[in-house]
């Protein structure tokens, strides 16, 4: 239950920073993925170091790895920048909830392991993962129709919908854009899982629970943006 509490104060606190980094400007979003990009670098470093006893192999993955995470912060700027907050904001909560419904439905119903490389993953939690990825989607739909829009067609009515509207300019055929939309959820809840998967893996051979101890009742950075940091550049470089 302290394990809980922790887990869930620290995630408000999170969501708190996110949120503001993301509205206020470009610039503040850039120092946020900026410092969590390093502290993330930081622990993937001792993550492999324990992995690979060889410092040559350890400084040139953390290098690439480096490089990685830099076209990841430039992307999740760029499309800040490009497509705005609510934008950004809708592909972070399809990873988000992706996470979440892997973490509820793998406890409540545990059953059949995923794979040998991570244990702790079930197929019950990886389809309740997909399942859950919907949910904001579902979420904005709702917004949209309780707000009486058309959602054919792009509109600034309203403050909230002017920055989410042209993402949801679906022309003519709705229900053509609705299945789009579901397929990018799905695609990114797959792609947040493969990220998950391989910093498990990792974590498993270094014989750790966490990359790190910086949020209480979570572990390290790099635990909770393990799937967004290939979600995200992997939707910027194959979809935007």
């Amino acid at each position: 239950m302290n394990n809980l509490q922790k887990r869930i104060f620290t995630s408000l606190i999170l969501i708190a920073i996110v949120l503001n980094c993301l509205f206020i400007s470009s610039i503040t979003w850039l120092i946020l993925l900026s410092i969590a990009s390093l502290i993330s670098l930081y622990e993937f470093f001792f993550l492999i170091k324990k992995v690979y006893k060889n410092k040559f192999f350890t400084i040139i993955v953390t290098i690439l790895s480096g490089f990685y995470l830099t076209y990841f912060v430039a992307s999740a700027v760029d499309l800040h920048d490009e497509k705005g907050e609510f934008f950004v904001l809708f592909i972070l909560l399809i990873i988000i909830f992706s996470d979440i419904g892997g973490y509820v439905v793998g406890k409540i119903i545990g059953g059949v392991k995923l794979t040998k490389i991570s244990p702790n993953k079930t197929v019950s939690g990886s389809l309740g993962s997909f399942i859950f990825s919907f949910f904001p989607l579902g979420f904005l739909i709702l917004i949209l129709n309780f707000s009486k829009i058309d959602l054919g067609y792009s509109t600034s009515c309203y403050p909230f919908c002017e920055g989410i509207s042209e993402f949801f300019y679906w022309g003519e055929n709705i229900q053509k854009g609705i299945n789009n939309n579901a397929i990018l959820c799905l695609v990114l809840s797959f792609i947040s899982q493969i990220g998950d998967l391989i910093i498990s893996y990792l974590k498993r051979l270094a014989k750790i629970k966490d990359t790190g101890k910086f949020l209480p009742g979570h572990g390290g950075i790099l635990d909770r943006i393990d799937g967004i940091i290939f979600a995200l550049p992997f939707y910027y470089f194959f979809w935007s």
